[in-house]
């Protein structure tokens, strides 16, 4: 995955917008902020007059004037948990809204990217970054802005009214405060490294967990569950010595929080102290000071404490916007049109194509012509490029140069919506959801009836075995589709192109998993659907292909043959060599 370098104002510049649709939340979170602040604040002024009344003039300490204090306190305390309830209920609720928004905003963009991005990407660290990464975010949408800025009201007011009491003494205090923020400030930013660290390292232990659960079947016929286990234990254990050393940073920082904290209180009981003896100083005062001063450090602390919240918020953030800046290679241009209707006529004029990420060149000018409605096969040996040359068609990857014509259209002038959607894949490699087989079949047309999807089923020979289930069409398949032979899960793959009766179909291997009596009751079922349209085959049994319009002979040199059956088997050729292989195994 790609790695970029962000500064704060960077990040907060991209992730600020997501506050916008909940600005009246967020104003009303805040006006709450401050309302529970001033309460905080005014107990030590309550403090104050009492003990100066007791210390001072007696007479004055009336049970009226107790009664009044009392009340003013209750009502400002009645006041502070409504506020405070708004904070920890809607607070929570917008972070939570605004994840939503970002998981939203990647899952989008991570089904625009290309098949490039996931050939070179762990979908574990994919997982991490939209799950656990933006939790951190909500906890930091949330605090971070009530945070700030009941630090900003505390700090402002405590300095004034500190000031106000006693200036030396306050002076004192805040000497110490800079040395304070030097230290954890470095502390803190060892912190943000490890916490981003910790962050890849989750990423690489769920990748491993994924890997090693969908190939469980690998492990157990070859019998390496103990290799896989030293593996995960080896990411585990990496996984626990990082936040191990988070730990160590988490501990030195509240130590150091703590430390400084005894500090400050020594300074104001000693110098406090002194000044009340030689007069500076009222009983009252000093009780207020002392009050104030530990509100001023229970907002430092609260602070530097939040910033193990903050630095895993920004690195969440960082690691969204990993995924949201990944180029998006394959998109729709300026002027795409919508494709409707097409004939089918496809045409490679001088393409030439290299996978983006380690340039290695499969075609170099390559030309080819598909009419309308023609059956083509290709053969050839394996890493020829036949699977790649499909795969361009509906643009999972882009050519390098010359062009695809779509009915005399370069394909990239139309949309890809409308461009995929009139092609029908069925792929060498089977992917089923975790579902019904009525969902998996009618994901070839959404919003499908039961009968056009028993219909499907039937033209691809699937109908038969899928009654026989438990629950028919309401068979749950599991997670991969792994209740089904292979076989099976081929011809539910199959039911989803008949389902959608695509006017262009690519064929990779489609009837490769299927046995001899299936693989001729869905040879008629796809020669049936082929009448019209233009299909295009890729098969390494040759009985497959034999009626096909024309058969092309696929290598790293290009198109070497092309031809009917018939005429590959009189040129004598490597059409001919592979027909003479597959007699002899037979």
């Amino acid at each position: 995955m790609q790695k970029q370098k962000y500064k704060f104002w960077g990040l907060m510049k991209r992730f600020l917008p997501y506050y916008k649709k909940y600005t009246p939340t967020l104003v009303l979170d805040l006006i709450c902020a401050s309302l529970t602040t001033v309460c905080e604040i005014i107990l030590p002024l309550i403090m104050k007059q009492i003990t100066n009344a007791a210390t001072g003039n007696i007479a004055s300490l009336t049970l009226g004037f107790v009664l009044r204090v009392g009340i003013l306190y209750f009502v400002l305390r009645i006041i502070d948990s409504l506020a405070y309830y708004y904070m920890a209920y809607n607070g929570h609720v917008m972070g939570t809204k605004i994840e939503t928004d970002m998981r939203r905003d990647a899952y989008s963009h991570l089904h625009k990217l290309s098949d490039t991005y996931f050939n070179n990407t762990k979908i574990g660290q994919i997982m991490g970054r939209i799950t656990n990464d933006l939790f951190d975010v909500t906890e930091f949408s949330h605090h971070c802005p009530e945070e700030f800025l009941i630090a900003g009201i505390k700090g402002i007011a405590s300095f004034a009214i500190l000031l106000n009491i006693n200036i030396p003494l306050t002076l004192i205090i805040f000497i110490i405060i800079p040395v304070m923020i030097v230290i954890c400030g470095k502390i803190n930013r060892k912190m943000k490294a490890t916490f981003r660290k910790q962050r890849v390292v989750i990423g690489e232990l769920n990748a491993r967990i994924e890997d090693s659960l969908l190939g469980q079947k690998v492990v157990k016929a070859f019998a390496n569950e103990d290799i896989e286990c030293e593996k995960f234990e080896k990411d585990n254990q990496n996984f626990y010595l990082t936040k191990k050393h988070s730990y160590k940073l988490m501990g030195l920082f509240s130590t150091s929080t703590r430390f400084f904290d005894g500090v400050m209180y020594a300074t104001v009981v000693i110098a406090g102290s002194i000044f009340m003896i030689k007069g500076k100083i009222t009983a009252g005062d000093l009780v207020a000071y002392l009050l104030y001063v530990t509100t001023f450090i229970a907002t430092v602390r609260r602070i530097i404490e939040f910033s193990e919240q903050f630095q895993r918020g920004m690195t969440g953030i960082e690691r969204f916007l990993e995924i949201m800046d990944a180029d998006i290679d394959i998109f729709d241009g300026p002027n795409a049109v919508q494709l409707t209707n097409p004939k089918g006529d496809i045409e490679f004029r001088d393409v030439s194509f290299e996978y983006p990420d380690d340039k290695n060149r499969v075609f170099s000018g390559l030309n080819l012509k598909i009419k309308s409605g023609e059956k083509i096969a290709f053969v050839g040996p394996s890493g020829g490029g036949k699977t790649t040359l499909c795969n361009l068609i509906p643009r999972f990857y882009n050519v390098n140069g010359g062009e695809i014509l779509l009915d005399g259209k370069n394909i990239k002038d139309y949309t890809l919506k409308s461009l995929r959607s009139n092609i029908g894949m069925v792929q060498q490699e089977v992917y089923l959801f975790s579902g019904t087989v009525f969902e998996n079949i009618s994901y070839g047309k959404p919003g499908a009836t039961l009968e056009e999807v028993i219909e499907a089923a039937k033209k691809a020979g699937a109908h038969e075995f899928i009654t026989a289930l438990k629950d028919g069409y309401n068979t749950y398949l599991g997670e991969r589709g792994v209740k089904l032979s292979g076989g099976q899960r081929q011809r539910i793959s199959i039911a989803r192109v008949f389902l959608k009766n695509p006017p262009i179909i690519i064929l990779d291997e489609a009837t490769s998993a299927l046995d001899n009596e299936s693989e001729f009751a869905v040879a008629k079922s796809l020669a049936k659907l082929s009448e019209g349209r233009t299909t295009i085959t890729i098969a390494h049994r040759l009985s497959t292909i034999r009626n096909s319009d024309r058969i092309m002979v696929l290598t790293d040199e290009g198109i070497v043959e092309d031809g009917t059956h018939t005429e590959l088997l009189e040129k004598k050729g490597l059409y001919y060599r592979f027909n003479e292989m597959v007699n002899e195994l037979a």
